[in-house]
This record gives C-alpha cells, structure tokens and sequence, in this order.
C-alpha cells in the first residue's frame, strides 16, 4: 500500500468513525437510564480518543483534518420516551457498530504500516466491545458497566442538556 492510498484510507475511517461518534452524542441527549448513559458516556469518552488517534495518524501521513461531517440528529422513532429510546437506539447502535467493522476489517488487513494497521485493529476491536454494551442495553439491561447497592434507590433521568445557562 502507497503513501497515498494510505491518507485515503486512513481519511476515509476517520470521516466515518467520526460520524459515528456524532451519531452517538446525538442518540445519548435521548437516553435517559443513569446507568445506560453513563455506558454511553464511556463509549463516547473512547471514541473521542479513537478520533484523536486518527487525526494524529494523518498528520502523520501528511494529510489534513477533513472538515467534519454534517451533524446528525438522531431521534427515536418508537412512541414513548425513556426504556423505548434506549432499547431503539442502543439496538441501532450496535448494527451501526457491526456494520463499521464489517465494511473494514478486510481494508485493515491490507494496511501495510504496522503501527497504523495496529491502531486500526485496536479501533475496531474496541468497537465490537461497545457493540456488546449496545446490545445489552438493548436487551434492556442497566448493568452493562456494573451495578448500583440496592439500598442506592435511582430517581428521576438523565437531562439532555448539559449545560443551563
């Protein structure tokens, strides 16, 4: 594999894994379980580093940040808000997840820099982790990065918005 059709390949993952990460952000403003959300704000927290790892690999190479994709905005179609978003959009997630990884496996493989090829296997190994987590949540479970004492009684939701000003 050439210089060149490394930039393009290496631009071409980082485009669509940062659009997944959009996607993301955009679906955890709709999950509302304390415990499916904070799995969905450690995902988020590694995808982010999966992006940074990938604007430093073009650099690397040479090339510049593409300007970013249009950000979605993602919503649940099913009718009712809370456990029907999360098990909607947790179960989109996870497809979103497997279909990354199964567009690009084989495209890895063919990647002759190792340190790159390495950080590109660890980028979708760790997407196949989180698939798992999206999975479980849409099973509707909220123990999927660990449980809360039962005398922690859980109240209310998560808010949308983060910051009130």
């Amino acid at each position: 594999m050439n210089a060149a059709d490394l930039q393009h390949l290496v631009r071409d993952f980082y485009l669509e894994r940062l659009a997944l990460l959009m996607q993301r952000e955009s679906a955890a403003r709709h999950v509302t379980d304390y415990d499916v959300n904070n799995a969905y704000q450690y995902i988020i927290s590694r995808e982010e580093t999966h992006v940074s790892w990938l604007q430093h690999a073009l650099l690397d190479l040479g090339a510049d940040i593409p300007v970013d994709p249009a950000r979605p905005d993602i919503k649940p179609t099913r009718k009712g808000k809370g456990n029907e978003a999360v098990l909607e959009l947790s179960s989109l997630d996870a497809a979103a997840n497997q279909r990354f990884v199964d567009k690009w496996r084989d495209r890895v493989e063919h990647v002759t820099h190792a340190r790159h090829q390495g950080m590109l296997r660890v980028i979708l190994g760790e997407m196949l982790e989180h698939r798992r987590v999206f999975e479980q949540a849409s099973e509707g479970r909220t123990d999927i990065i660990g449980t809360h004492l039962a005398i922690n009684e859980r109240r209310g939701k998560v808010l949308d918005t983060r910051w009130v000003e």
